[in-house]
């Protein structure tokens, strides 16, 4: 069963892009995202497909995933040129559903198969205005515990909203082998969780230490290194997704 949801973003100013993310101009691949939706839409077993209208009258798609007696609420971000149902991202939805968090895994903005992390950096407006979206999402659903669950590309995406956005409904944000550092940790407020594999990408790995030592400032925010997993979990989804559920429990269970 399909929902159209249409709500405004908060309006936020984005310093280094000149405008905010309700401004932004659109440089996701509309097309490639309509590809997506057609070949995991008739494939999605658990959870119902929504889609979330942005101001410029695009629609996105989402997967919404219900707990029974939900804790809280988590958005789902994927990595670069994935979907919301993509391997990691459909086990992420579903078990932490299954943990007692309903689930809404969103489509980011994508480019094309060749696109490098560094083409990105335009989209990123419009990813902070999916944020948004997603979060009043939630909120319109009863939720005010509400967490970003995000991958690779994904984390660094919610990196850059979380320390743009002078207001936001998030109130906690889980990281999973983010790229290129953390950014500007000081303006974060809220508990956070680094995570990330032990065979990661070196890049991830190797900035760890300096992460931790960033993160422990914040009062519940923590580091977990998964062992023998790589960058996308293969075979250690549900290891991770507990992981993730004891952190928002710590939070949410109170």
């Amino acid at each position: 069963m399909f929902r159209i949801f249409k709500v405004m973003a908060l309006l936020c100013f984005v310093p280094i892009y000149a405008f905010g993310a309700s401004e932004y101009k659109a440089y996701s691949d509309y097309e490639r995202e309509s590809n997506w939706a057609d070949q995991i839409i008739p494939s999605i077993i658990v959870g119902n497909p929504v889609w979330i209208e942005q101001t410029n009258g695009h629609k996105f798609l989402g997967i919404y995933t219900e707990a029974e007696n939900p804790k809280g609420a988590v958005i789902v971000a994927h990595g670069r040129g994935w979907n919301p149902d993509f391997e990691l991202y459909g086990m992420l939805r579903i078990l932490l559903a299954d943990a007692g968090y309903s689930t809404l895994s969103i489509q980011m903005p994508i480019l094309g198969g060749g696109a490098k992390v560094g083409d990105y950096i335009p989209t990123y407006p419009e990813a902070f205005h999916r944020f948004d979206l997603a979060a009043e999402f939630l909120s319109e659903e009863g939720f005010e515990n509400i967490s970003i669950v995000s991958h690779s590309l994904g984390a660094t995406m919610a990196n850059h909203y979380l320390i743009t956005v002078d207001e936001t409904l998030v109130n906690s944000w889980v990281f999973i082998s983010i790229l290129n550092g953390l950014q500007e940790m000081f303006r974060i407020k809220i508990p956070v969780m680094d995570v990330f594999a032990s065979d990661d990408w070196e890049i991830t790995v190797v900035g760890g230490y300096e992460r931790k030592q960033q993160i422990l400032k914040v009062e519940g925010s923590r580091q977990v290194v998964i062992q023998n997993a790589l960058h996308f979990f293969e075979r250690r989804e549900e290891t991770l997704v507990s992981e993730i559920a004891e952190f928002l429990d710590s939070l949410y269970s109170k």
